[in-house]
């Protein structure tokens, strides 16, 4: 009603303060000018008689009924005396008689000129005090929630409607949702009193409100009841038009009123009010303050919250249960028209402060409208919600993306929570966290382990030098060998094609040779990015076998590789697994060769698991890992060899880790170490963690 106060206050004729106190009097408050037109009125005047405050500043008080008391005008005795007493016969708003108990008093400025009259007054059936105030409260408790309305924007719409109706069609605007949204969004907000504010503004306040479609604030359930009522008013601008409101909340029985106003407001003015006994026993005061308390929870909630009323979609969702529909993902995908409709008829109806900051809004109002915002910067998950409350889930979560109003795009963690029976259906929550630091740092580590990854395999290489250094040399000695004895064979006087063609044969075959050893060096050095791809264990452990073959050969080491048959493939990056692989292989290698062991042997074997997951296990028969260092071997910088980084097994635990597996390391009971890993299979689940045994 502020705005209401500043037209008073302006005119001169009510000052400030004494606006404020007036508005928390018991009494009805009435100030009139000289020629009984009403600047001013009170919040117990619209207890006692009905009428919004907004409806009737500005009209006369002959509007509501006579000055007269048994018949006789008593306004020259008022002007004459300067104060009256008695009872006045009033008409509320519903049409009923009030009987107002009133005193009226003349006030003058410094010259003698009449400056306005106050009316204080009081319901005047015979009650006694005790009931008086008892009725007083509940009147307080059943105060209006009130609307000025310009309807002016929606009469093509109108007169479209009314065109309908003569000529003869039936119209029922419950089968018109179309009709609906535009009516209610082109009739605005001229003024709201602070009941509406509090119970229909999610937070936008009086400033937010004036000028925005009443379409974004009206309770969803009900919007073909306003539209109907306004239609009816719009055809008859002589009706009060009064129907029970299906409205959730805290108001039992609540009932909707519509009229026009009378002059001098605009033409398209329409008022409407929502009156209803609060349904608790708590006083109104106690309500508002558990409202209050309630609604500062949500607002400083640490993340951005939505409240949806979904019931429109819940309705057609039983509709197509009811038609067999089953296969509801199915069905959406075969009729998109239907989640563009649910976009536009699921609407928001209140937000808090953490979702305007989240969309870059500039106030609550923003958001309280049609979802359809919500979801424009991710295809797919308006039918993934749909498809969710379709199925009856409690819960939906997935990370996704919205576009914020200044166009920005924000990663989020999204999440909706549906309503089960017996809550109220209306209420559906969507929470989003901007989650676009966290998806930045994990991005930033993943850099780091893949240059730590880098540097390890870099390292294993320089270790491995001599053995690569062979394996290139073995080709190349070949290479030169068939082509010395090619020319030679070419030099003879009977040169023999088949014995030439059989030599190059040899040298393109080992030049391919060792193109591919280079290849997998160059694999092995190169920096890039993990790429998963379904790849078989058993051929990355015989690529990785080559890498060490001489280094095996030279130190005398058996090795005896045994490859499990029909291993399902994994999902994994091939290098980073070879890179796990060729270390655990090198790390067995050196520990054989500092034991001095007569007899050497590492076996390497690959397996299914209890779990189903493809596994892969190093033995050795060197001196095994002490036992006060066996928990710490995969820590950063820890090694049990002078002159070791400590990096090779924290990068395999970091890399099995990043496939979802896992990696551990024992001794086995007859001396020697144990190291294996696991890889999981893609669809087959596995439980938690454990240790290998020897």
């Amino acid at each position: 009603m502020t705005n209401l106060f500043q037209r008073a206050t302006a005119a001169g004729q009510v000052y400030p303060h004494a606006i404020e106190l007036a508005d928390l009097a018991s009494e009805s408050i009435i100030v009139s000018d000289a020629h009984g037109v009403i600047r001013y009125w009170n919040p117990a005047s619209e207890a006692l008689y009905g009428w919004p405050a907004m409806a009737m500043v500005g009209q006369s008080v002959q509007t509501i009924g006579s000055l007269a008391h048994s018949g006789t005008d008593h306004f020259s005795a008022l002007l004459r005396e300067g104060r009256w007493e008695g009872v006045v016969h009033r008409r509320g708003l519903t049409g009923t008689a009030v009987v107002a108990a009133v005193r009226q008093i003349v006030r003058r400025d410094t010259t003698g000129a009449l400056l306005d009259i106050v009316e204080l007054g009081r319901n005047a059936g015979s009650l006694t005090e005790t009931a008086y105030l008892r009725m007083d409260a509940e009147l307080q408790s059943s105060l209006a929630a009130s609307w000025e309305l310009d309807t002016t924007p929606a009469h093509p719409l109108l007169d479209a409607i009314a065109e309908h109706r003569r000529g003869g069609a039936s119209v029922d605007l419950n089968q018109h949702p179309d009709w609906v949204d535009r009516l209610l969004t082109a009739t605005r907000i001229m003024a709201v009193n602070d009941r509406a504010v509090r119970m229909f503004g999610a937070h936008a306040g009086h400033e937010q409100m004036i000028g925005k479609p009443i379409g974004d604030f009206w309770p969803a359930e009900s919007r073909s009841l306003l539209a109907s009522l306004l239609e009816r008013v719009a055809s008859d601008r002589t009706r009060l038009e009064t129907d029970r409101m299906i409205l959730s909340g805290s108001l039992r029985n609540p009932i909707v009123k519509a009229w026009h106003s009378a002059e001098p407001k605009p033409p398209g003015t329409v008022f409407v009010t929502i009156n209803g006994v609060s349904n608790d026993d708590r006083t109104t005061w106690e309500l508002r303050a558990s409202e209050e308390r309630y609604r500062q929870l949500v607002q400083y909630l640490p993340t951005a919250l939505w409240q949806v009323d979904s019931r429109r979609a819940g309705e057609a969702f039983d509709q197509l249960k009811a038609n067999g529909v089953r296969d509801i993902a199915g069905h959406l995908e075969r009729n998109p028209d239907l989640v563009e409709h649910a976009k536009d008829v699921v609407r928001v109806t209140d937000v808090n402060r953490d979702a305007v900051s989240l969309f870059r809004a500039h106030n609550p109002a923003d958001l309280i409208k049609p979802v359809r915002y919500i979801f424009a910067a991710a295809p797919g998950l308006a039918e993934r919600v749909m498809v969710a409350h379709f199925e009856g889930r409690r819960n939906l979560i997935e990370e996704t993306r919205i576009r914020a109003f200044d166009g920005a795009i924000i990663d989020v963690l999204f999440t909706v929570t549906y309503p089960v029976p017996p809550e109220q259906l209306d209420n559906t929550f969507i929470t989003m966290q901007d989650i676009s630091e966290r998806l930045n740092a994990e991005q930033q580590l993943r850099k780091l382990q893949a240059d730590l990854s880098h540097a390890g395999r870099i390292a294993t290489l320089g270790e491995l030098a001599t053995s690569i250094a062979h394996e290139i040399n073995q080709p190349l000695a070949a290479i030169v060998t068939n082509g010395e004895t090619s020319l030679r064979w070419l030099a003879r006087a009977d040169q023999n094609t088949e014995k030439v063609t059989q030599l190059t044969s040899r040298i393109v075959s080992n030049a391919r040779r060792a193109s591919d050893i280079i290849h997998r060096i160059r694999g092995m050095a190169a920096k890039h990015e993990p790429e998963k791809r379904l790849i078989d264990l058993n051929e990355v452990l015989e690529e990785a076998l080559l890498f060490i073959r001489h280094d095996i050969d030279s130190k005398a080491i058996i090795l005896s590789a045994n490859f499990g048959a029909d291993l399902p493939k994994v999902l994994g990056d091939r290098i980073q697994l070879q890179q796990v692989i060729i270390n655990l292989l090198v790390n067995s290698i050196q520990a054989i060769v500092q034991s001095g062991q007569p007899i050497r042997r590492i076996d390497v074997k690959t397996s299914i698991d209890d779990e189903g997951s493809v596994a892969l296990s190093v033995f050795d028969n060197g001196p095994g890992v002490p036992g006060a260092d066996l928990s710490r071997v995969f820590d950063s910088f820890f090694s049990t060899k002078d002159a070791g980084l400590g990096i090779g097994l924290t990068i395999c635990q970091s890399i099995i880790t990043a496939h979802g597996g896992r990696i551990a390391g024992t001794n086995r009971q007859k001396g020697g170490a144990h190291f294996h890993f696991t890889v999981p299979v893609p669809g087959v689940s596995s439980s938690e963690p454990g240790h290998a045994t020897s």
